[in-house]
């Protein structure tokens, strides 16, 4: 049976960093969270610390903070162009499957690795695409995957959070 996902879409920053943490304190396993933006901007108070000496601009500062939390917990991070979706900063097991997936090969193979990750977390591709726009607007994903009962169990712990839209998704592969 394929993997199945829930994918949260929000506002801010903020409030995706907030779902990531409710998951993590609810015992969901932090190893199958990721985080998807291309708002590089912060929308949040400036908390952590800053990850590298590129950050030390005020627009680095503030991202480098919030990322350095995130990749604490999350391990693993990207900052990709991604053809149609453009530039975007993953966080979590999606960014190691992405960067394993184009290691070596052109960065336009990387909208593939991602699609072809996405589906395999049971996303349908017209949800992929609808998540596309939604990344281009200024919005943020959690996508958190697993078994039919990790799911559920990360589904429910959502529900808690300030998302626009959860969507449970499951692969039809057999």
């Amino acid at each position: 049976m394929g993997e199945r996902s829930v994918v949260g879409i929000y506002e801010t920053m903020a409030q995706a960093e907030e779902a990531v943490y409710k998951l993590d304190h609810a015992g969901f396993p932090a190893k199958q969270v990721s985080v998807v933006t291309q708002n590089l901007t912060s929308d949040r108070v400036t908390h952590g610390h800053i990850t590298s000496e590129d950050d030390l601009t005020p627009h680095g500062a503030a991202t480098g903070a919030w990322v350095g939390g995130l990749v604490g917990l999350l391990m693993g991070t990207a900052f990709l162009w991604v053809p149609g979706f453009g530039p975007l900063l993953v966080v979590g097991q999606l960014a190691a499957l992405l960067l394993a997936g184009v290691e070596g090969t052109l960065a336009g193979t990387t909208a593939g690795a991602l699609l072809s990750a996405l589906k395999n977390w049971g996303i349908a591709e017209e949800h992929i695409f609808d998540y596309e726009k939604q990344v281009q607007r200024g919005k943020h994903l959690v996508i958190a995957y697993g078994t039919a009962e990790e799911v559920e169990q990360a589904h429910a712990i959502l529900q808690r959070t300030r998302a626009d839209t959860l969507r449970v998704h499951a692969s039809t592969s057999v």
